[in-house]
């Protein structure tokens, strides 16, 4: 399987990674013995780069893959994303991206998961009040110390990102992209490209808008996000109809085309697929034999029309504290 590197001098991945926010927080409750078979089962297949989050479950992500990579941690390459605060009733109240702020948390994140240092670091958000230049050079500083192995970031505008390379070259940019959310190749993927910056993409299914999936109940977010409530909901059903159309000609799962979709549009992108049982594993890895043309590609952008998605895909509040939409 040919690999993709997280930016010039950053690690080589598995064409995918395997997002593990889902198994702690965010779809309703998961079971932590298929969690951690699954985590498993993406390592023996060559899966090696694991995302998560400190704030995933408030630590409970980070010490799940702990357990998980026992006996493992060279098998594996872990992606931490810090700096979201939040409160005891799972409330969401800021982010905090001071270089004190930033050395605490990771401090934190390496006795959850029981190692010595993080493959990639990055803040979840943009702190509004500390220069990207004081947080960077603080992780910068835990790079020099062995704490950290690579710079990330997230969810950042291209004049971010630029000043952020500026203080430490960056591996690669975590940032939301499918078939209906495709913004990033306006003005962020250019200059990416320009500075050799990777792409780990997540939302690749639209938190399973592309798979038909809906919200399950107590516990799954996705009651709140707008693509998924009220007209919108009734809407982008219609919308994604010209996805299960292409993959039933083809021969394959919507979800398998929308991520094939997404490895199609840059050897620098690496999907993040969600997936919280082996049975969604296997299927995410069938993606991979989904070889699409460029008319294809054309063809299933032009069916799937991103300007025709209904709602924003975070609530308004969200959207505004969001750099990369900046």
């Amino acid at each position: 399987m040919n690999t993709r590197k997280l930016g010039k001098d950053g690690p080589e991945v598995f064409p995918l990674a395997l997002g593990c926010m889902g198994m702690s927080d965010f779809y309703g409750p998961a079971d932590e013995d298929e969690s951690i078979a699954t985590i498993h089962a993406a390592l023996d297949a060559g899966v090696n780069l694991l995302d998560t989050g400190d704030f995933y479950g408030m630590g409970h992500n980070e010490m799940l893959i702990g357990r998980a990579l026992k006996g493992r941690r060279e098998k594996a390459l872990i992606s931490v994303k810090f700096n979201a605060l939040r409160g005891p009733d799972n409330s969401w109240i800021g982010v905090d991206a001071r270089p004190a702020a930033v050395k605490n948390f990771l401090a934190y994140t390496l006795k959850r998961l029981s190692v010595d240092y993080i493959d990639v670091y990055r803040p979840a958000r943009l702190d509004a009040n500390v220069p990207i230049e004081d947080t960077v050079g603080a992780i910068k500083e835990l790079i020099e110390a062995g704490y950290v192995r690579h710079l990330g970031l997230s969810e950042v505008g291209a004049e971010t990102i630029r000043k952020a390379h500026a203080v430490h070259p960056v591996a690669d940019l975590q940032i939301e992209y499918s078939l209906i959310s495709r913004k990033p190749e306006e003005n962020i993927y250019p200059t990416l490209n320009e500075l050799g910056i990777a792409v780990t993409a997540y939302g690749v299914l639209s938190r399973g808008l592309l798979a038909g999936s809906k919200p399950t109940g107590k516990g799954d977010f996705r009651a709140w996000l707008p693509r998924f409530t009220g007209e919108n909901a009734e809407k982008n059903a219609k919308l994604v109809a010209g996805l299960d159309d292409m993959a039933a000609r083809k021969g394959v799962s919507p979800s398998q085309l929308a991520i094939a979709w997404a490895l199609a549009k840059g050897e620098n992108i690496v999907p993040l697929i969600g997936a919280r049982t082996r049975k969604q594993l296997q299927e995410s890895l069938g993606a991979l034999e989904v070889k699409l043309s460029a008319e294809e590609i054309a063809a299933l952008e032009q069916a799937v029309p991103a300007g025709e998605v209904a709602g924003t895909r975070y609530a308004e509040q969200q959207m505004q504290h969001l750099d990369s939409e900046k």
